[in-house]
């Protein structure tokens, strides 16, 4: 079984920066694509970067220029944003299709428990 735990949230003035973290604890298991969604009050889950196997990660245009994503080692994916804006306000969820070994091979989506992001002056 494999679980994802998010960190990095907070409350951050229009202009200023966050950097979230989305890492995966389990046992014996490699990572295959990752993704980040946000959703704000009242609004459907929104993607706001993904990443397929080894290639480049992809943006709304909503964000692009602004976050980047970044795999960390093994097991932690980095979503870095800058120039937040009060429309970033949202919860953001991490999300992977994860191939685990034992006791079977198989695959499986996960999603991160959430984080706030509030974006306030």
């Amino acid at each position: 079984q494999v679980r994802l735990v998010e960190s990095g949230g907070g409350l951050v003035q229009p202009g200023g920066s966050l950097r979230l973290s989305c890492q995966a604890f389990g046992v014996s298991f490699s990572i295959n694509d990752v993704a980040w969604y946000r959703q704000a009050p009242g609004k459907e889950r929104e993607l706001v970067a993904s990443l397929s196997g080894g290639g480049s990660a992809d943006y709304p245009d909503s964000v692009k220029g602004r976050f980047t994503m970044t795999r960390a080692g093994a097991d932690t994916v980095i979503l870095q944003l800058n120039r937040l804006k009060p429309d970033d306000t949202a919860v953001y969820y991490c999300w992977m299709t994860i191939e685990s070994y034992l006791p079977e091979r198989r695959f499986a989506d996960y999603w991160g428990q959430g984080t706030q992001v509030t974006v306030a002056s």
